[in-house]
């Protein structure tokens, strides 16, 4: 896949999500074989860009090329003006959101809300790819309702004003995250251009990888909430298109490695007393994957002090270990005892 110079192996993007996609979140995806990693969405509002939210949104400090700034807002002129200064500071891609659905962003007219008005969509376009000398992408859903599917004509119109690249995620603004993501739309726009398209929705395994490639005839997957879960998908996805063979899944070694690697560096760009906080939604995305304790599960989200919780954390994965060791055991012998049976 690529996009204005920049070429992506096999064009695995981690889809940007406000209050996961911190500059941490994205290094650990990056390591585990995500391509294309983007910011958290920032607003173009400018009395919002120097609040300490934005910055720490903004904060792309060591990272590979290309960087890149994902810009929300309803207004042409912020949005405008929030391309320029973010080209200015060193953005290599700017992302235009036409894809969130949050209701304190669609009710003033901006991430997914903005399909409905298709005017105001062509306007955004060609003023941001207008505003900057550096690639213009954009994020958007299939349309505004099932009655109301317009992704192909917003796509085409985004290809004419100069658009890099487009990621479309195969559900509605009024669907949410709910139901099932749908990618004969995907295809329709995939069919509709000749600039570079990820498909975004549901993409949660290999096998479905795979199979959403071949139903959307994409350049690429994003993957969002999938990767807050198994943030190493990136890699299975990769490996599996590479070599046909789908990896193991990660030991508690791994996880423990990653984990605390991951939450270490929370704590230190948060600050301890945020970063503690932050953390949390991650423990909470451990304890669905390997539940072994309720009550350390509940110590470790009250834990007030980064060394409490990382503490109880390695607690919590010598739980799983155990856990681990002790299903192994069980197979060994169930295996064992098929193998008497079968000889008798």
């Amino acid at each position: 896949m690529r996009i204005a110079g920049y070429t992506f192996a096999h064009g695995l993007a981690a889809a940007p999500m406000a209050g996961v996609s911190d500059r941490v979140f994205r290094a650990l995806c990056r390591s585990l074989g995500a391509n294309v990693t983007t910011g958290e969405m920032v607003s173009a509002r400018p009395e919002l860009r120097a609040t300490r939210k934005s910055r720490l949104r903004l904060d792309q400090g060591g990272e590979p090329a290309p960087r890149i700034v994902q810009i929300a807002g309803g207004d042409v002129a912020d949005l405008v003006h929030a391309a320029r200064v973010n080209a200015d500071d060193g953005a290599d891609i700017i992302d235009i959101n036409m894809g969130c659905p949050a209701k304190k962003v669609c009710r003033k007219a901006a991430g997914s809300a903005l399909m409905a008005d298709e005017d105001r969509v062509a306007a955004i376009l060609d003023g941001v790819v207008n505003a900057v000398d550096i690639p213009v992408t954009l994020k958007m859903r299939t349309g505004v309702s099932a009655e109301r599917r317009n992704a192909v004509v917003i796509a085409r119109r985004a290809e004419q004003a100069g658009i890099a690249a487009l990621a479309v995620h195969g559900r509605t603004r009024d669907q949410h995250y709910t139901g099932v993501a749908e990618y004969d739309t995907i295809a329709a726009v995939k069919r509709a251009v000749s600039i570079p398209v990820w498909a975004n929705g549901d993409i949660d395994s290999p096998a479905k990888a795979r199979a959403v490639l071949a139903a959307t005839g994409a350049d690429g997957l994003m993957i969002g909430r999938a990767a807050c879960r198994r943030p190493w998908l990136f890699r299975e996805i990769a490996i599996e298109r590479a070599t046909g063979l789908v990896p193991a899944p990660p030991s508690v070694a791994d996880e423990r490695e990653w984990l605390l690697g991951l939450i270490e560096q929370i704590h230190d760009f948060y600050g301890e007393q945020q970063g503690v906080r932050v953390a949390r939604k991650h423990i909470g995305w451990l304890n669905e994957r390997r539940p072994v304790s309720p009550a350390l599960y509940m110590d470790m989200v009250q834990a007030d002090t980064a060394a409490r919780q990382l503490r109880l954390l390695d607690c919590y994965f010598d739980a799983a270990a155990t856990v681990e060791q002790r299903a192994a055991a069980s197979r060994n012998e169930k295996a064992a005892e098929r193998g008497i049976d079968t000889a008798a």
